[in-house]
C-alpha cells in the first residue's frame, strides 16, 4: 500500500499502510500475532475514532484487539497490556475497516478542486490517549480543477478537508486492497474476503482475474461463494465456473437456486458444462459426487517424460499430481478401460523414454460412483493413497477422488467460517467419540 513520506509523519502519528503486518507483542516482549487491519468508527461529527486492531494470530485466525489494551503503536511494533481474546473477529455494522473498506474510497476535496482516492490513513494518539484518524494520504483523480494540479498528484490532507468519508453510493474499486493480497494463497485470499462486508467482497471479486477468482471460490464457504456468484454478471460467472475444478464447480452449482444454476450451465463451455452435469447427478457424499473428471489420463504408450510434464500442469492439484491414470482410448472421461496407474514417485526413478505401460500398478483399488464416502476414506487410509480411481461396471474411468476433497467433506460443514480451535475440537471429538 502507498503511504506518506516518513518526514511528514509526527512521532505519535502512524499510517495504517505501514502498520499492517507489524508484530504485536505482549508485555513480556513475546510476539502474539501481526496487525491485519485497524477498526474505526466514522462519526457524523468529529474525527473518526479508532476502536481497535484486527490481529492475525497463529492458525490464520483474526481476532480483535481493543485499542484500550494497546500500550503503544508504532510502525515497528504494537505493545499490548496482556493476552488477546482468541475469539474470531466479527465486524459490527457501525465499524469500518481501514484497509478493507476505507482505502480505495473516493472522496471529494472540500476546497472544490475535485475528487481523490484514499491510498492510506493516518491515526494519531491524543492527549487523552484516544486514537483518531487525523490525515489521509490521497491521490487526486484525473480531471481535478486548478492550473497547478497534476494528474495523479499525491498529497496529505486533513480529514476535515474531505467530504463523503463515510462513502457515497456506487461501487468502490479495490485496487490497493488487491495489491495487499497479490502474493497470498487462494485459501488466504478467501479468508480475507470472508472478513469483509458483502459489498466489499463483491468489489474485490470484481477486481480479481477469472482464474484467481475461480481458485478463491473453491476455498470459500457455501454462503460466501453463492452470494458472490449470484451477484456477478451471468457471462462472467459462467467463465469462472469453466475455470474451476469440475467437482468444485458442481458443488457450487448445486448450491445455487435451480433457475440460476440452469442459466449458468447453458452459458458454460459445452464440455465443462457436461462434466458438471454428470457430477451433480450423484449424491454429494458418494464417490461420484466427490470425484473430479479431470485427473491426469494418458495411454500406455506415453512416456515417463510426458507423465512428468503432465504432473507439472498448474491446473492439477498436488493430491492428483501424484498419480497418472493409464487407459485405453478415449482419453476423456468416461474413458476406455482403466489399465492401471503409474505413481509419479515410481516414474521419477525411470529414464524419460520408458513407456508407462511397463510401470503399471494393476492392483490399485477402485470404487464405483455410488460407493459412499466411508469406503473411499477407508481405502485411501489403508493403502496410503492421495487419490483413487472411480470406474463404472465395465471398468472405464469416470474420474478420480483426491484426499483433499474427502477431508473437505469430513470436516464440520461450517469449518471454513469457524474458529480454528472450534474445528480442531469438533474433529477431535469425532475421532475419539
Amino acid at each position: 500500500m502507498s503511504s506518506a513520506p516518513v518526514s511528514r509523519t509526527a512521532p505519535n502519528r502512524v499510517f495504517v499502510g505501514r502498520l499492517a503486518g507489524t508484530t504485536v507483542f505482549d508485555p513480556l516482549g513475546d510476539p502474539v500475532g501481526k496487525v491485519h487491519d485497524v477498526v474505526v468508527l466514522i462519526r457524523s461529527q468529529g474525527l473518526p475514532r479508532v476502536v481497535g486492531c484486527v490481529v492475525e494470530v497463529p492458525g490464520k485466525r483474526r481476532v480483535f484487539l481493543p485499542i484500550t489494551r494497546v500500550v503503544s503503536i508504532a510502525p515497528g511494533a504494537v505493545i499490548t497490556t496482556g493476552l488477546l481474546n482468541i475469539r474470531r473477529f466479527s465486524q459490527r455494522a457501525s465499524e469500518t475497516l481501514v484497509i478493507g473498506q476505507l482505502v480505495d474510497r473516493k472522496v471529494t476535496l472540500r476546497d472544490g478542486s475535485g475528487d481523490a482516492v484514499i491510498s492510506d490513513v493516518a491515526i494519531e494518539q491524543q492527549r487523552n490517549r484516544d486514537w483518531l484518524v487525523t490525515q489521509l494520504f490521497v491521490e487526486r483523480s484525473p480531471g481535478g480543477r486548478g492550473l497547478r494540479r497534476r494528474r495523479g498528484e499525491q498529497l496529505i490532507v486533513e480529514v476535515e478537508e474531505v467530504v463523503d468519508l463515510a462513502g457515497g453510493p456506487g461501487p468502490q474499486p479495490a485496487t490497493t486492497l488487491l495489491s495487499t493480497i497479490a502474493d497470498l494463497k487462494a485459501a488466504d485470499v478467501a479468508d480475507v474476503l470472508h472478513d469483509l462486508p458483502m459489498d466489499r467482497q463483491l468489489e474485490l471479486a470484481a477486481e480479481l482475474s477469472d482464474e484467481r477468482l475461480a481458485d478463491v471460490l473453491e476455498e470459500l464457504s457455501e454462503d460466501d461463494r453463492v452470494a458472490i456468484v449470484s451477484a456477478m454478471e451471468a457471462n462472467r460467472a459462467a467463465d469462472v465456473l469453466d475455470l474451476m475444478q469440475p467437482d468444485d464447480a458442481a458443488d457450487l452449482v448445486n448450491e445455487l437456486p435451480p433457475d440460476v444454476a440452469g442459466s449458468l450451465l447453458e452459458l458454460m463451455e459445452p464440455e465443462e458444462a457436461e462434466d458438471v452435469r454428470r457430477l451433480i447427478a450423484y449424491p454429494e457424499r458418494t464417490a461420484g459426487g466427490l470425484m473430479t473428471t479431470e485427473p491426469i489420463i494418458l495411454p500406455p504408450e506415453s512416456t515417463v517424460a510426458v507423465a512428468l510434464a503432465s504432473a507439472r500442469r498448474p491446473d492439477v492439484t498436488p493430491a492428483l499430481a501424484t498419480m497418472v491414470f493409464v487407459v485405453r482410448p478415449p482419453l476423456e472421461t468416461p474413458s476406455g478401460k482403466l489399465l492401471g496407474v503409474v505413481h509419479i514417485q515410481r516414474a521419477l526413478r525411470e529414464p524419460p523414454a520408458v513407456q508407462l505401460g511397463s510401470l503399471l500398478d494393476v492392483d490399485i483399488e477402485t470404487v464405483g460412483p455410488h460407493d459412499d464416502i466411508g469406503k473411499v476414506t477407508r481405502l485411501l487410509a489403508t493403502y496410503n493413497l492421495t487419490a483413487l480411481p472411480v470406474v463404472d461396471d465395465e471398468g472405464r474411468l469416470l474420474g478420480a477422488i483426491s484426499v483433499d476433497d474427502v477431508l473437505d467433506h469430513l470436516l464440520p460443514e461450517d469449518w471454513r467460517d469457524a474458529d480454528t480451535d472450534d474445528t480442531d475440537t469438533a474433529m477431535t471429538r469425532s475421532v475419539h467419540g
